[in-house]
């Protein structure tokens, strides 16, 4: 992909969209397979959304296919439709059509959250023979990572894309990119211009206010901790998001200052949790790798303002909510190439990015643990605050997203 100058990028994600003209308050619907925090980013990408939108004359509503004897949703602040459980990997689900065929019209758009699963196609057939505007939010899935890593899942894609998901995309009245590097990665090999394609950027509400200044909390419920210098991975653990290269980088440095502690925080499947720790115990750094499985609420903040710095040597990750989210309660990142907002962040000086190879790696936790002063990380904790204000405020593209429905309703 030819190069992008950061400056030009920053300026071309972070304008503002031509202000639509207001009127009657809209009601929206968002659909998506689950809001289960424990499935991704996209959940917590359609809970700012919902949150936020309101306050700019639109009411949000979300259908999902999750049981409906699962617990509710507290965080988000809009109606929650379950409909499932879905049938099998994909979620088929005849029970989802129905219900969006019977009440489609009744809103003034759908968003679909997500592809490459049965709720986006019953998007498509829920519309039938209605006006109501569609849209699709791709969160990061048209990525050509997924097609370079698994080959023989791209060509299921390619073969659902031609059967399915094309019918959706050639519906939409526009596809949602959260930045402009994702917009730019999705062109092949599904895209092209043909598409009507718009970026609205994304982002997350500040620290809450009972979680601001919370640091106390991580102490006390991990004292072994106290005193350290806590390097941070706080996400889902997976394959994709490097951690394998985090242990080895970690164990590279680990010698230059024992006070040096890394803490992996996040859920994992076990097979790949087990994994992972064999290797810090091949390392030898088990002593030195606190595992704290899935952190939220105060505690997930007290987490993310207690470590010296976020680290995050992802292979492919579209926004990085976990990034923001470090970058507002003040904390560098140290973050891969892959992650598509590292533009933004290295230009804002709230971070540092690197290759996402074990070299990339190693030098970035080397230059962090042995080279940076107490001055120089105080400092960087300043940029990393102004870094989310500046770009990853969710006000401004939650504003970018009623103006595009209110562009498109009839």
């Amino acid at each position: 992909m030819k190069a992008l100058n950061s400056t030009v990028l920053l300026d071309e994600v972070m304008a503002p969209a031509p202000a639509a003209v207001r009127r009657a308050p809209m009601r929206v619907l968002h659909l998506l397979p689950s809001l289960e925090p424990r499935t991704g980013g996209v959940a917590e990408a359609v809970v700012q959304l919902v949150n936020h939108m309101t306050h700019f004359g639109c009411t949000s509503e979300v259908a999902t296919l999750d049981s409906p004897d699962t617990p509710d949703f507290e965080r988000i602040k809009g109606r929650v439709h379950k409909l499932g459980p879905g049938r099998g990997f994909y979620g088929l689900s005849v029970g989802l059509v129905r219900w969006l065929r019977a009440h489609a019209s009744e809103y003034d758009a759908l968003i679909v959250h997500g592809i490459w699963q049965f709720h986006s196609v019953a998007a498509r057939l829920g519309l039938l023979g209605t006006r109501t505007p569609l849209f699709v939010f791709p969160h990061g899935m048209l990525d050509p990572w997924f097609q370079q890593t698994y080959r023989a899942k791209h060509l299921k894609k390619l073969l659902y894309w031609n059967l399915a998901e094309r019918w959706v995309f050639g519906r939409a009245q526009a596809i949602l990119f959260t930045c402009h590097t994702e917009l730019e990665l999705a062109r092949s090999p599904f895209l092209n211009d043909s598409y009507p394609l718009k970026v609205t950027g994304f982002g997350i509400d500040a620290v809450p206010p009972d979680a601001m200044h919370a640091t106390a909390l991580f102490w006390q419920t991990f004292p072994e901790l106290l005193g350290r210098r806590v390097l941070l991975y706080f996400g889902r653990i997976h394959e994709k998001k490097g951690c394998d290269l985090l242990l080895a980088g970690f164990a590279a440095v680990a010698q230059h200052d024992a006070t040096v502690q890394l803490v992996m925080a996040g859920p994992a499947a076990p097979a790949l949790l087990e994994q992972l720790q064999q290797q810090a115990a091949a390392l030898g750094i088990a002593e030195r790798v606190v595992w704290t499985g899935m952190l939220t609420g105060r505690l997930k903040w007290a987490a993310l303002q207690a470590a010296e710095v976020f680290v995050l040597p992802s292979h492919q990750e579209n926004f990085g909510i976990s990034v923001v989210e470090a970058l507002a309660s003040g904390t560098p990142v140290l973050i891969s190439n892959r992650v598509n907002i590292c533009h933004e962040v290295e230009v804002s000086g709230g971070g540092w990015v690197y290759a996402d190879t074990l070299e990339g790696v190693t030098e970035a936790l080397r230059r962090w643990v042995v080279q940076t002063t107490p001055a120089e990380r105080e400092a960087m904790r300043s940029a990393a605050l102004a870094c989310f204000e500046c770009y990853f405020r969710i006000q401004t593209a939650a504003s970018q997203v009623v103006d595009v429905i209110q562009e498109a309703r009839p």
